[in-house]
């Protein structure tokens, strides 16, 4: 693994309380890396970045031929608004920490995320998030025609299906990202 050259910055995804209890009954034991990566990045004043998914009222955004979205409603209330489009209490951001609206899976669609990447002149990324073959694979991929450099907690990212993210994190994402713990990115920064 080479240690990024240039400016980094964490991304924390679907950390949102709708999507947070997809970690199960251990939440608070299942935060714990995320909390770390975060504590860290503000340790080495590393930008962390909040991404969330969220919809306008009314849900003019999602389209009837998407099937990942179609099937929101107002009974599952995910407008911006709502307190399922919130960030998890566990992993709240501070100070001028951005909290990033996307609308579709990637964290760059819709959302103004690269135009505060590339504000910052931020090249370097760090992700993770909940799913990892939703929110992070879409946003890895994205990042990477993007140029970005792309770092993967894999210990901050989780799928409710093991075996898709054990696939990912062994054999998808080392072709366009560097994949490592949190303890071996945190090792890196020193």
């Amino acid at each position: 693994m080479q240690k990024p050259s240039g400016n980094t910055a964490l991304l924390v995804m679907d950390l949102q309380n709708g999507i947070a209890s997809h970690l199960g009954d251990h939440l608070e034991e299942a935060i714990v890396p995320y909390q770390k990566a975060i504590k860290t990045a503000r340790e080495h004043d590393i930008p962390v970045i909040f991404v969330r998914v969220g919809f306008s009222p009314g849900y003019p955004e999602i389209s009837a031929k998407n099937k990942a979205f179609s099937a929101i409603t107002d009974q599952v209330a995910m407008t911006v608004n709502d307190v399922s489009t919130q960030i998890h209490e566990l992993v709240k951001p501070e100070g001028n920490e951005p909290v990033v609206t996307k609308y579709r899976v990637s964290a760059f669609a819709g959302s103004n995320l690269e135009v505060i990447l590339r504000a910052q002149q931020i090249d370097n990324i760090v992700l993770s998030g909940i799913a990892t073959s939703g929110v992070v694979l879409s946003t890895l991929r994205e990042a990477a025609d993007k140029d970005f450099g792309i770092h993967v907690l894999s210990d901050a990212c989780f799928d409710r299906d093991p075996e898709v993210h054990r696939v990912l994190m062994e054999k998808v994402f080392p072709r366009q990202a560097d994949v490592l713990t949190v303890d071996a990115w945190i090792d890196s920064l020193n």
